[in-house]
Parts: C-alpha cells; structure tokens; sequence
C-alpha cells in the first residue's frame, strides 16, 4: 500500500522537533531531505507575526506554502507549524483560524527586568495590587505556597525559595507577563476547541539570562494555572546572535542548561527550546548530551541565507542588486534582531568578483548578519533595476535553480541535525 501523505500539520509532543523557518515559501523539500534520515520530527512552517509583516505573507499564505512542498516530496509523517513569538490576542486568534498547531506565546514585553533593582520596601508597596492584576492569590496563600518550600528536581539539585524579597522580586517580575501568557492560551484555546494545539512559553528575547529558579517559578506557576506547555524557550547565558554560532563561555552555558533541563523535567515534563537556533554548531553537542531528547530548536535566517547563496552561484547580478539593498536598509531593519556587524567591515560589492560576493556575504560573519536581518527589505517593495519587484526575481530564480536550493539546505541543516543527534 502506498503510504499516505500528510497534508495537514499536527501536534508534535515530546518528540524532539526541528523548526524550520521558511521566509520565502519554497524551502520545505530541502527541509524535508535535511530531516528525513533523523529521529527529529520537522516544524516545516515556522514564522512569527513580524516576519509576516516583513514578508507580506499571511499565517494562510505560509501553511499552503508548507502543504505544497509537503505534496511536492510525498511527506508521510507528521509535522507542525509553529505561530511564533505571539504577543498579542488578534496574533494568537489569526494564527489559531488559519490551523497553525504549535504556539510560542511571547510575554517579554511584560517582563519588569527593573524588579532585580528593586528594594523591599518598594517590592512591598504595591505587592497585593500586583498579586491581584496577575492572577495571583492573596499574599498569604502566595508565601505558603513558595516561600521555604523545597523542590527536589534531582539528587544533585535541590531548589528553595528561601528569601521573601527574592521571591516577592519573582513575582514582580514575571507577574504580569505569566497572566498574559495565560490569557493568549485561553484565547487560543477558544478557537483550537476540537483539535489538538500545543505552547511554548518563550523568554529568550531578554537583555539578561533566566536563571534556573526564574523558570522553576515561572513553570510552577503555568502547572498552578493549567496551562499545559510543550516546550519553554529561556534566555540563556552568551550570546544569541542572528546567522552567527554562539558566543559566550561554553562552561556557563552548561551549567545553565543542565539547571534548566532538571527544571523542565519536573514543572512538565516539557522540552527545552532553544530560539536564534541557526548555526550555533557549539552549543548542539551539550544540547544533546544533557536534554536526552526533550528539545525543540528554531532556526529561520539560515534557510533564508542558503536561498541568498543560490542566487549568488545562479544569479549574480542579481545577488549584487541583493546585497546593495541590504547595506542601504540594514540600519533601520537591524533594530529588532540581535546583530552586532557594522558596515564599515564590509567592502564594497561593486569592487568584488562573484566568488568573493558569496563569500564576503555568506560565509563571513558580518555580511551573513546583514543579508540575514535585512530580508523585510528585499522581500517587501524592493525592486531591481530593472524596476522588478526583487521578491519576484527571487521566487522566479529559485524556481528555475530548485534542486540546488534543495541540495544547499539539506548539506547545511543536515550539519545542525547531525550534531544534535549526539
């Protein structure tokens, strides 16, 4: 009998899943060809409500992209498609009716970072104000519940909030933004009635590191509200930079990670996700060896990149229209994305053979995070010199160069999978 075709996307669970964001709409069989081979199951439609505005997509737009390339390869296991970084009910709602299955609820903006600053008398003022806004119970059956209690999350990690002020600081903190989350889960709940939906709770986009007793609270309190979850996404120690590997100290990245991942298995248990996944080949070998498969890793701009490196092998002329737009809007499109290259350390691409444009903007760190961030202004009204909408130019040229597109995605994600196979 031959095998069936799923056409449409499901929950995925504890299985460890892959993201794969696709920003052009024609990148699911070189996914498709990276994974298939893995225990990892693929999350073939990926993208958050900024990157919809960015491409001028719609939520609809992007799963049809998917189920085609899905058909295209004969797919016949399941798959997901991740709303990402939710911030907002009329996101959550237009993503859940459009049958998106997995939903990464983004509370950061609620996040009161200036909590760590605060002193008692200040924390105390307005504590039952802010038990009451945020879904908490009096402050009496908030203390009892935590304060002194102990969590025994393994034989060598034991937690307790053993401080008042610290605790007091936990729920200032993320107070507000755990309310919000349940909010977004009961409005997707709502729409999802009847069929299977799962959410990941994300606070990987903060300026500073959640510690493993941030989550243990934060996780204790979703488990308190019932709001199941398949994954949290922290934001761990070094750094998580757009199209580059990580930077940081490995040895703290560590030690984080096995707090979190002990965490995780006692408030779920429930998978680690890790967010800005692309390329950051140092950190797959720990994610392996310390999740024991409870992992959820995002990636998007690289696949965006490897569709760029097409258009440089096939189309130069094109790439160098590319690049020239990218440098001209890369100030303004870089102020959402966490990038740290600058101008002034690239050349300039007029000067530069068609071998060397690749490479100075694929290969190397600053070009790949410009032409990694700066996608908003090459798919949305760029036009060439010709006066073609870039986007247009694009979509034609990897449609003409499409099993190279397949080829180059599955020789750079297959690397990712590999190494987080362990």
């Amino acid at each position: 009998m031959k095998p069936t075709i799923i056409h449409e996307p499901s929950t995925l669970g504890l299985r460890p899943t892959f993201g794969f964001g696709d920003r052009i709409g024609l990148a699911t069989p070189g996914h498709a060809a990276a994974v298939r081979n893995t225990r990892f199951s693929p999350v073939f439609a990926q993208q958050s409500p900024r990157e919809l505005v960015r491409t001028g997509r719609t939520p609809e737009e992007v799963l049809s992209a998917a189920r085609s390339g899905v058909e295209a390869v004969g797919w016949c296991t399941a798959w997901g498609a991740d709303a990402d970084h939710l911030k907002t009910e009329a996101d959550a709602k237009a993503m859940a009716e459009a049958g998106f299955t997995m939903f990464t609820l983004d509370p950061s903006d609620l996040v009161a970072a200036a909590a760590d600053r605060m002193g008692q008398s200040e924390l105390e003022s307005g504590l039952e104000g802010m038990l009451r806004q945020s879904g908490f119970e009096s402050r009496k059956a908030f203390e009892d519940r935590y304060l002194g209690q102990s969590w025994n999350l393994s034989p060598e990690l034991v937690m307790r909030f053993m401080d008042r002020l610290h605790l007091y600081r936990l729920a200032y903190k993320f107070g507000h933004a755990i309310a919000h989350a349940e909010s977004l889960a009961r409005s997707i709940q709502g729409v999802c009635a009847g069929r299977g939906f799962e959410l990941e709770f994300a606070v990987d986009a903060l300026a500073g590191p959640t510690s493993p007793m941030e989550h243990l609270f934060i996780g204790l309190e979703l488990r308190r509200r019932k709001v199941p979850i398949v994954s949290f996404a922290p934001r761990f120690p070094g750094v998580f930079e757009k199209g580059v590997d990580f930077l940081g100290d490995l040895d703290v990245f560590e030690r984080s990670l096995i707090g979190h991942a002990a965490v995780a298995r006692y408030c779920g248990p429930y998978k680690l996700s890790v967010h800005s996944g692309s390329d950051k080949f140092m950190i797959y070998p720990l994610l392996a060896r310390h999740c024991e498969g409870m992992i959820h890793v995002k990636t998007s701009g690289t696949s965006y990149l490897e569709a760029m490196r097409v258009i440089a092998i096939a189309e130069t002329a094109l790439f160098q229209e590319i690049v020239q737009c990218a440098m001209a809007r890369y100030a303004e499109e870089r102020l959402s994305y966490a990038v740290s290259a600058r101008i002034d350390q690239l050349p300039d691409p007029l000067q530069l053979a068609p071998g060397e444009l690749e490479i100075e903007f694929l290969d190397h760190a600053p070009g790949r995070q410009i032409m990694h961030v700066s996608y908003g202004a090459v798919l949305s009204g760029a036009q060439t010199r010709s006066g073609r909408p870039m986007k247009d130019a694009i979509l034609e040229a990897l449609e003409s160069h499409a099993a190279l597109y397949r080829d180059l995605l599955e020789r750079h994600l297959e690397r990712h999978l590999q190494l987080l196979e362990g």
